[in-house]
């Protein structure tokens, strides 16, 4: 179970569309408010973090969203909803598997491990999101964070580790136009696999 993921470490970040001018300044109030760390917060503690997405045409952007998914106005949702399975997305996760995100960073945590790739760059961890429209009227995104298989070190640690997705996958992703089906989950599940051996406890 993955609780704690951030940024930090190879500042300035190369992943797109991090280091432009806008999402570079939220990125770096965030990192400032923040430290850089993502956490569990529980349901009622107000938990925004860097997340990237697709519009219509393929442009991606940098927002704010909610670390624990909401479903509609209410609030988060009352069940766990942090992390999502990879092989319960079609089941569990069906609506929001529709609506996906990319987490940017550049470790997470595991047992007290904190995993990073060789050379301490950007990656980029799989997520769906929710967006809801508040009582002001305002927009807020939330997030469940996508897990996977522990391969590799992280397997040493715990059986579940996120999903982290090659470069070359993001836009097939992130692509609105894609529908999250069975196939979907089979192409990401495969291509994470080599990324995921890379990462070590540092």
């Amino acid at each position: 179970m993955c609780a704690s993921y951030g940024l930090g470490g190879s500042l300035p970040l190369d992943l797109e569309p991090l280091s432009e001018p806008g999402s570079a300044a939220l990125i770096d109030a965030w990192l400032e408010q923040r430290s850089g760390n993502a956490k569990i917060t529980g349901k009622n503690a107000r938990n925004l973090n860097p997340v990237i997405t697709a519009d219509a045409s393929g442009e991606r952007h940098v927002q704010l969203a909610w670390w624990w998914l909401w479903l509609d106005a209410s609030g988060p949702v009352k069940f766990s909803a942090f992390n999502s399975r990879d092989d319960r997305l079609l089941r569990s996760w069906k609506r929001p598997f529709q609506h996906r995100a990319i987490l940017p960073a550049t470790w997470y945590v595991e047992k007290q491990g904190r995993f990073r790739l060789p050379s301490d760059e950007a990656f980029g961890i799989a997520a769906l999101t929710s967006t809801v429209t508040l009582e002001d009227g305002s927009e807020l995104i939330s997030y469940s964070m996508v897990t996977r298989d522990a391969v590799g070190e992280a397997a040493e640690v715990w059986p579940r580790m996120p999903l982290v997705l090659p470069r070359e996958m993001h836009d097939e992703w992130l692509d609105p136009e894609r529908p999250g089906d069975a196939a979907l989950v089979s192409e990401v599940q495969h291509a994470s696999d080599g990324i995921s051996r890379e990462l070590t406890r540092r």
